[in-house]
């Protein structure tokens, strides 16, 4: 291919499909560029030179080329190189997936022993830890939560009443609906879905405040004065999630009881009957065992939330994907301890 002139933006355009063409035509041949006669050529020029090249599948041979035009030549096609080859991902393999998860447990091992050392300095810390910033969290983690708390409660005890009161009519049974439906809000679904909650509402909110925190180095910042992000960052956070969620697992268990009390009226059974049943079936323990997992399960989002949003890479995608890490993570951690409470409960014949 023989090129003369000028090769800019704006000459190119004329030129852009016959190259290809014959570029592509002539797939399997030597290619030669002979730019002796070219008189000037910029960045587009080096560009169209590139694609000509990639269309035909393999590098030209430089005929009479300046040195500022193969020099531009060579820099378009490290470009176009790069950007092929970031569009394909690298395929990993099974040994960097287990490098990979060693490496998230051990950070995850870290956080939790860096916590853990916050909470011990914590008396010799307390003025990092501010009463206004611990407020405001329990606020926005618990008090802003109640109403979805009471509409998702009362919707799931309305469900649970419905649906379980259809195969318990065909044995005349319907008066045990009301005993399955708050023992399995008060055990299970109760700490569950107020945990989940936390984790969609908080633990995200966490993550992204924190992360965008990191991205904007006041992280770093607050490091250079001599200030801990443990004690001022993640204990607050850990603090308000672990008072509220015992008062968001209560607010949903009694609008769950409210929505199943709806139910259990329109078959007929008298509030008092409904109130009987719940008080014979359901003891103070049961209360007390899906409170303990509340506030287990506020503990874990939060911190798994702080984690994230301390893991923030660079970049404006870094605080997106922590914050799906915190949510996700929270959710899963969440499901993971109720197996493990379970499984203790089971043993413990509680």
């Amino acid at each position: 291919m023989v090129f003369a002139g000028r090769l800019d933006v704006a000459s190119i355009g004329a030129l852009w499909r016959p190259a290809m063409h014959a570029a592509e035509s002539a797939r399997g041949q030597k290619l030669a560029f002979d730019l002796g006669a070219v008189s000037f050529s910029d960045v587009g020029g080096a560009s169209f030179l590139a694609a000509v090249e990639a269309a035909h599948g393999d590098a030209a041979q430089l005929i009479g080329a300046q040195e500022r035009v193969r020099a531009l030549l060579l820099r378009a096609r490290a470009a176009s190189g790069a950007g092929a080859s970031g569009d394909t991902a690298p395929r990993a393999s099974a040994r960097d997936v287990i490098v990979m998860a060693f490496g998230l447990a051990a950070a995850g091992i870290g956080f939790v022993g860096e916590a853990a050392v916050a909470v011990v300095r914590l008396p010799w810390r307390r003025r990092m830890l501010r009463a206004p910033d611990l407020l405001r969290y329990i606020d926005q983690a618990g008090v802003r939560s109640l109403p979805l708390l009471m509409l998702l409660g009362y919707l799931i005890g309305l469900i649970l009443a419905f649906q379980s009161a259809v195969p318990m009519r065909r044995f005349g049974a319907d008066i045990f609906v009301a005993n399955l439906v708050a023992l399995s809000l008060i055990r299970e679904l109760g700490p569950l879905l107020a945990a989940v909650i936390l984790s969609g509402r908080t633990g995200s909110a966490f993550a992204a405040e924190i992360g965008t925190m990191k991205v904007n180095e006041e992280v770093d910042a607050l490091i250079t004065m001599g200030l801990d992000p443990m004690t001022m960052l993640v204990l607050p956070r850990i603090i308000a999630a672990m008072l509220v969620m015992p008062v968001m697992t209560l607010t949903l268990d009694i609008a769950g009881m409210l929505g199943m009390a709806t139910v259990m009226r329109g078959f007929g059974f008298p509030l008092v009957t409904i109130a009987r049943q719940i008080q014979n079936w359901v003891t103070a323990q049961d209360m007390y065992g899906g409170l303990l997992k509340s506030v287990w399960f506020g503990i874990a989002v939060a911190a798994i939330g702080c984690r994230a949003g301390l893991g923030t890479g660079v970049g404006p995608r870094a605080v997106g994907l922590s914050t799906t890490a915190a949510v996700v993570g929270g959710i899963v951690a969440t499901i993971a301890l109720d197996g493990l409470f379970a499984l203790i409960f089971y043993r413990l014949n509680l």
